[in-house]
């Protein structure tokens, strides 16, 4: 159930990054590990926009959780590096280094 719930996060917040940055609406063509610094990157330019201008609701994607189903398969058709990324995002979230103690409150 972990997995599921931490999965979902993952999906959710990438797709409020394709929402903002055009670059996540195609396959990233480079090396995994790049990738991830793309990843990485626009989070923290995303991180620093929110903490300047507040939130704007228009830049944002509403993610209900409670729909999104854990029987879906989302990745169909997906390559193996597509996938082995996500679940590195994955594990990351949801141990305790890639934790934030804030979410789960939020969640919950």
């Amino acid at each position: 159930m972990r997995l599921t719930r931490a999965r979902r996060y993952v999906e959710c917040t990438f797709g409020i990054l394709a929402n903002k940055w055009r670059v996540f609406h195609t396959p990233i063509l480079v090396e995994p590990e790049f990738a991830t610094l793309i990843v990485k990157a626009a989070c923290v330019i995303h991180n620093f926009v929110r903490r300047r201008d507040g939130v704007e609701y228009e830049d944002t994607l509403h993610c209900p959780f409670e729909s999104i189903s854990s029987e879906t398969n989302l990745a169909r058709g997906s390559t193996i590096s597509a996938r082995d990324v996500r679940v590195y995002f994955a594990t990351y979230f949801d141990s305790p280094k890639g934790k934030l103690d804030w979410q789960y409150n939020v969640v919950h």
